[in-house]
């Protein structure tokens, strides 16, 4: 049986939107993706906490935008405890071994990957791919990571369709500039989170309650 390519996705997704999906549905098609998990972070250690809604409100936003798309929204770095990107990527490599997995990131990351644990760890842990955001690619194209990243870059068509997936590895992908962020729409509707509040959502990927705050329900 062959193996399923699964796309990575991670981010606060404070909130999540129409970007988000636009991106992962791209990125679907062009790496010839089974599907996309988002991996809906408890906390960025590079991002501010304040205005960062409670996760299970996160959870929610982003399962409604990803409705009906083969996207499944996770809070799997919550479940795992692991707080770094390296931690998580590695711990879920390990879960699931029959699984193939790509890492995908905007360039906005890339320009500032350097400053990420272990951040070469991450890079052999599984191919990266980089999708253009309107604004950071300079900043991508002259960061220290892609000094040394550029070194592993693989043709697109070659990753499609090639056989067994080795990191590091580098893809780059570059689409219509989508101009949406998530910190635009907090700005013109600062009271989005109070309409996804409500029960406990059941992870997409593990099946667990997201327990909400105070709540010790993983069921």
């Amino acid at each position: 049986m062959r193996a399923r390519k699964i796309g990575l996705l991670g981010g606060s997704f404070n909130p999540a939107h129409g970007g988000h999906r636009r991106i992962s549905l791209f990125a679907q098609e062009a790496l010839g993706l089974d599907e996309v998990w988002w991996l809906v972070s408890p906390g960025n250690p590079l991002k501010p906490k304040k205005g960062m809604a409670p996760l299970p409100v996160r959870v929610r936003a982003a399962e409604k935008q990803a409705k009906l798309a083969a996207i499944r929204v996770t809070a799997i770095e919550q479940q795992l405890g692991a707080r770094f990107t390296v931690d998580t990527l590695g711990a879920i490599r390990r879960r699931y071994p029959k699984r193939k997995f790509v890492w995908m990131m905007g360039s906005d990351n890339l320009a500032q990957f350097h400053l990420w644990r272990e951040w070469r760890r991450i890079a052999h842990t599984m191919p990266i791919a980089v999708i253009a955001r309107p604004g950071y690619d300079a900043a991508a194209v002259a960061s220290p990571a892609m000094a040394w990243l550029r070194h592993f870059r693989v043709p697109l068509a070659s990753f499609r369709n090639g056989g067994e997936w080795s990191a590091p590895a580098l893809v780059t992908l570059r689409f219509d500039p989508d101009p949406r962020s998530a910190t635009a729409i907090r700005r013109a509707d600062p009271d989005w989170a109070s309409r996804h509040a409500g029960k406990s959502p059941r992870d997409q990927v593990t099946h667990r309650l997201i327990p909400l705050e105070g709540d010790t329900a993983t069921q």
